[in-house]
């Protein structure tokens, strides 16, 4: 709150916000305001509750994601193939005709 000259110090948002820092235990312990400002430290809820709903589904989405097969890779053309050039290994050699 820039206006009210007032820092704000709380858990972890769930949305981006633009004046808003992401801050470890250490560094919100240490935070200081510039003078004439006030820091309100809001009280941390310390329970463990157990993963988020969307902590499930971001898990359940790696899952999937680690379990999709890879994607074929694409076709190597023949060296008879004239417009293709001839392949050895990672190079490709081009012909000018």
């Amino acid at each position: 709150m820039y206006s009210d000259q007032t820092a704000v110090l709380g858990p972890l948002s769930l949305h981006a916000e633009p004046h808003a820092y992401d801050l470890c235990g250490q560094h919100s312990e240490r935070l200081s305001a510039p003078r004439g400002w006030e820091v309100l430290r809001l009280a941390l809820d310390l329970t463990d509750k157990g993963p988020s709903n969307d902590d499930l589904l971001a898990l359940a989405d790696a899952v999937r994601e680690a379990a999709r097969p890879p994607e074929p890779a694409p076709p190597i053309h023949s060296a008879d193939d004239p417009t293709r050039g001839t392949r050895r290994g990672h190079l490709r050699v081009l012909t000018t005709d």
